[in-house]
């Protein structure tokens, strides 16, 4: 029975997710472009916000908090937040706060992340699974 469990686990941690949000028409035009046949978690971060652990680990793939951070997020300009120095804790914080903060989508394939809507992000995408 506890092979049972450490499979699944193992599964789990391996699954390639995509962070999104469902009311982002950008977001559904490239879950809409996606190959059928790839099997993907669809993580809806409005319905389902992103936990500290999912935050913690988008950041040791990315590199920082800011990378994962939208600054054209429209709470970004009414907060003011560009004329603010902002630290990695400001940018986790607020990412956790608020799901239009993440910059997306977030695809993560094979334990590599890909985060934004860019041309070139979505080659990468793309590429990854083949």
């Amino acid at each position: 029975m506890s092979n049972e469990f450490s499979l699944h686990k193992e599964i789990a941690i391996y699954m390639d997710i995509i962070y999104y949000l469902a009311s982002c028409d950008t977001c559904r035009k490239i879950i809409k472009s996606l190959p059928k046949e790839h099997d993907f978690k669809f993580h809806d971060i409005k319905q389902d916000p992103i936990t500290v652990a999912e935050i913690e680990k988008m950041r040791e793939l990315s590199g920082s908090y800011e990378a994962l951070f939208s600054k054209k997020a429209q709470l970004y300009k009414s907060m003011d937040l560009k004329n603010k120095s902002l630290t990695e804790d400001d940018y986790k914080k607020y990412i956790l706060e608020h799901y239009t903060f993440l910059s997306r989508p977030v695809f993560i394939i094979k334990d590599k992340i890909y985060i934004g809507n860019t041309q070139q992000n979505m080659l990468q995408v793309m590429k990854a699974l083949v």
